[in-house]
């Protein structure tokens, strides 16, 4: 319990650090610059594999989850509708959408302890990269929501009282599907970033359990903003007016960004700690 308590307090201590903040607040910027492009290349992938009604309703379903109710509406209603898109205009959307990778690699470059930052043409390259990746992970769970969510559609042709009774039964199981894949997604994402976005090759055994921790508390996240932002939503309404669902996104990408670089701390806190008592083992030897 002491060992937790005084692991709390020495994140509490990082997150009171300003240049962490900065960190934050840069990553949420460029989080509001990059999802919308990446929700547009996402349903216009999709829509090549399943029907328009199908995508929607798996992009609802993945937006719930994930934002608060008058946000999450907000970008349904304006979600691109069925409609061709040149290729050179995915990749310029994909392009703009690993912009949130740039600050984050410094973020865990300063975590590690690493001095070099990547050239900006090396970290567009290891961002695009990544963006195709965990976007393709994103993609696969979308897909498979959408799969249950076409199921519903056919459901529809049936007569009315048994379409309406397989409709739920398969609507639960959507999010059912949904829930049980996020959070192993979510870990792979989180594994990916913390062990190639450094400009370095952070080790697997403090990797894989910040991954998993963080993962879970980003879970945990949704949970609480589910109960605490109805009420900061009117706050937003009425300070920020039609800018509120900016700030929205911006906002809890920065909690969330915060719980991702203190994921990577203490990552690299444990890392020194076995550092420090192998030297300790050798000296006694």
């Amino acid at each position: 319990m002491a060992r937790l308590l005084e692991g709390l307090r020495l994140t509490l201590r990082y997150w009171m650090q300003t240049e962490v903040h900065v960190y934050a607040f840069s990553v949420a910027a460029n989080v509001l610059l990059s999802f919308f492009p990446f929700l547009i290349v996402s349903l216009t992938l999709a829509r090549f594999i399943f029907h328009e009604q199908a995508v929607i309703g798996a992009m609802n379903l993945a937006l719930r989850d994930y934002f608060p109710d008058a946000l999450q509406q907000f970008l349904l209603r304006n979600l691109p509708r069925a409609g061709p898109m040149p290729a050179i205009s995915i990749l310029l959307l994909l392009f703009t959408a690993n912009g949130v990778f740039e600050p984050l690699e410094v973020a865990l470059n300063r975590i590690w302890g690493i001095h070099t930052n990547r050239s900006f043409v090396k970290n567009q390259i290891v961002s695009l990269g990544l963006i195709f990746i965990c976007g393709g992970l994103a993609l696969a769970s979308l897909m498979l929501t959408a799969l249950n969510q076409q199921s519903f559609t056919a459901a529809a042709a049936l007569p009315k009282w048994l379409g309406a009774a397989i409709g739920h039964g398969i609507t639960v199981f959507s999010i059912l599907l949904f829930k049980l894949a996020a959070i192993p997604f979510s870990v792979l994402i989180l594994f990916l970033i913390y062990r190639f976005l450094p400009n370095g090759r952070p080790p697997l055994q403090r990797v894989i359990p910040a991954a998993i921790g963080t993962g879970l508390l980003l879970e945990l996240l949704k949970y609480v903003t589910a109960l605490a932002w109805p009420a900061f939503q009117q706050k937003l309404s009425r300070e920020y007016g039609v800018f509120q669902y900016s700030a929205s996104l911006i906002f809890l990408s920065f909690f969330a960004s915060m719980i991702v670089l203190a994921g990577a701390e203490w990552a690299a806190r444990g890392h020194r700690m076995d550092a420090k008592a192998l030297e300790e083992s050798y000296a006694h030897e």
